[in-house]
């Protein structure tokens, strides 16, 4: 189990305890976690490996509450989320979690700008407000330049960067990214992963990223590796 050794002067964000996930394939029982024990501090990154199929993106589902375990508790700040039922449960995920995935899962015909802008009107926020927190944010991840540009016209980075932005939009406390540069060249991986870490450390972010990159994971303040459904292997420490 992960403790707070590490960390000792920063608070427990994220703890799991026994958390586990089955799931059932043509009648079939499949177990992909099968008790993830973990302490996540506020402030930190941390990257999620293993080998493919070993249940990280599950693991960082369950974190973000797209998926509820099978068995297990997850707290955040000491509240039992999966406790909530579904609405109270969506609404806490729009207000303190930032998804950025392997596919940016932009929409084409809109630019940078309004697809930045669409957690926020979801969100019921006035328009002004959703354009000032979507241009601020776009700056801020180096797209001054490219608000009106089609999400089409931008180059791969870029558009990862338009996610990036989307998922902050809202000032989430917890950001999780999925594979995030999967789908990237080597330097504009590279620039992306300077990014997430940059933001991380500026806005005080717990950041959770799921890579296959060994040098991104290094670059942050832990990582865990998942084998046999448990977060069994930690350096950082």
């Amino acid at each position: 189990m992960v403790t707070a050794e590490r960390f000792p002067q920063a608070p427990v964000k994220i703890q799991t305890r026994g958390l586990a996930k089955t799931f059932s394939h043509n009648g079939i029982r499949v177990e992909v976690l099968t008790g993830v024990d973990l302490d996540i501090f506020k402030g930190e990154t941390l990257a999620v490996v293993g080998a493919s199929g070993v249940g990280k993106s599950t693991l960082l589902h369950i974190m973000g509450t797209l998926e509820r375990p099978s068995a297990g508790e997850m707290l955040w700040d000491g509240e039992d989320v999966f406790s909530l039922d579904d609405k109270s449960l969506a609404a806490f995920r729009n207000r303190k979690v930032g998804f950025v995935f392997q596919f940016h899962h932009l929409l084409p015909e809109f630019n940078a700008l309004e697809n930045v802008m669409m957690p926020a009107l979801i969100a019921r926020l006035p328009q002004t407000v959703a354009r000032e927190k979507a241009e601020a944010v776009l700056v801020r991840v180096g797209l001054k330049d490219r608000l009106s540009h089609r999400v089409t016209t931008l180059s791969g980075g870029e558009q990862q960067r338009v996610a990036v932005a989307r998922a902050l939009v809202l000032e989430p406390e917890v950001l999780l990214a999925d594979e995030p540069t999967g789908n990237l060249d080597p330097k504009s991986g590279a620039r992306v992963h300077e990014l997430i870490v940059g933001l991380n450390r500026e806005l005080g972010l717990t950041s959770v990223i799921v890579t296959h990159n060994l040098g991104l994971a290094r670059a942050l303040d832990r990582q865990i590796t998942l084998m046999d459904g448990k977060a069994v292997i930690v350096q950082g420490e």
